[in-house]
């Protein structure tokens, strides 16, 4: 059997959690170490199994693409070295994520659970767990420095997720590697404003009674808060920009967000966005008019509309003063007079001054 956490100082899951109970569940998560070994040779033996299950191709990618065995002693040493810089790289995104991360822990720090945050490389860069379970998350590696990429640990709930770019939760024996089963771990992608992947959310929880009914409660809260991290990203970047909310569902967590300039023209779009409008995938996207991103129409009628509405914002500016609307807009007054006239607006509304 290989080493495991169980073999090591393990302080308690809880605070107010019974020692003995500790103790039973790690003997019983040792005993449970062989049976998992096999379940997985069965299941990277198969011809079928990953086309059926994400689960069994995840695994199948920790065989043959990252030449993990199952059995083999999981990597807990966190790479200290490196990880000052890899917090500068992170920066702006840990700016962001930190009162988020706060705000998560408030409402899971109770229950066993902690809170992370990685790099797009599966390496923590930051994390929040309640003082009576920091033995136990340092000793699962559940710490800043720590690879939980799927080429160092296999299939987890940080590697997989960032692996495969969508939010997953991997609970105990999903693990890959036999000396994790005794975690659940739950992730959601962060994408930046230019749509790459920068980042994943995690609350990962080392108690056994935490059932999968209970983390797909989590699920809904950590994919909320990694939008909003997104969204903050996002808002952040194209600060000098018009934000309109893009997804069909008026849904304002959802991320899908678009930057526009003063001209009405697309300049930057989430992941989210660029998906439900085609747009580049990834990247600096070619700049649109809004009217094309949306389907509306570009000509004709559009035009008007958008010279009315330009017409209306100056005016509404100016207080209804015309000779201050013309000004701001570069024309004279008798010929802003005559365009209010033609786009129906000669009588916008009561008090226009007419100096």
């Amino acid at each position: 059997m290989p080493d495991t956490p169980a073999r090591a100082k393990m302080g308690h899951p809880h605070p107010v959690r019974d020692a003995g109970a500790v103790a039973e569940e790690w003997e019983e998560l040792i005993a449970n170490q062989g049976g998992h070994i096999e379940r997985v040779i069965r299941s990277l033996s198969s011809g079928s199994a990953a086309a059926r299950s994400r689960l069994a191709a995840s695994w199948q990618r920790s065989w043959q693409k990252h030449g993990l065995d199952p059995a083999q002693t999981p990597r807990r040493a966190p790479d200290t070295v490196r990880l000052r810089e890899r917090r500068d790289q992170l920066g702006p995104v840990l700016a962001v994520a930190a009162p988020r991360l706060n705000e998560l822990f408030v409402m899971l720090g109770q229950c066993g659970c902690g809170v992370l945050l990685t790099d797009a490389e599966g390496v923590v860069i930051d994390s929040r767990c309640a003082a009576g379970d920091a033995d136990v998350f340092r000793n699962w590696g559940l710490t800043p420095g720590t690879d939980w990429s799927e080429a160092a640990q296999g299939t987890n709930g940080i590697g997989t997720c960032l692996a495969e770019r969508r939010a997953v939760t991997i609970h105990r024996d999903q693990h890959y590697l036999a000396g994790n089963i005794g975690m659940s771990c739950i992730d959601a992608p962060i994408f930046g404003p230019d749509a790459a992947l920068v980042a994943a959310l995690d609350v990962s929880s080392a108690r056994a009674d935490h059932t999968e009914g209970f983390n797909r409660l989590i699920e809904a809260m950590v994919a909320q808060v990694a939008h909003q991290i997104e969204s903050e990203l996002f808002r952040s970047a194209f600060s000098r920009h018009r934000i309109l909310l893009a997804g069909t569902g008026g849904d304002a967590q959802s991320a899908a967000l678009l930057a526009v300039d003063d001209d009405d023209v697309v300049v930057g779009a989430t992941r989210e966005a660029r998906r439900l409008h085609g747009l580049e995938l990834a990247g600096t996207i070619r700049p649109r008019p809004i009217a094309d991103v949306l389907g509306r129409s570009g000509t004709g009628e559009g035009l008007v509309r958008a010279e009315r509405a330009a017409v209306i914002r100056a005016l509404t500016r100016a207080d209804g003063n015309v000779s201050q609307a013309a000004q701001a807009l570069g024309m004279s007054r008798a010929t802003l007079y005559r365009r209010m006239k033609r786009l129906g607006i000669d009588d916008f509304r009561p008090g226009l001054s007419r100096i």
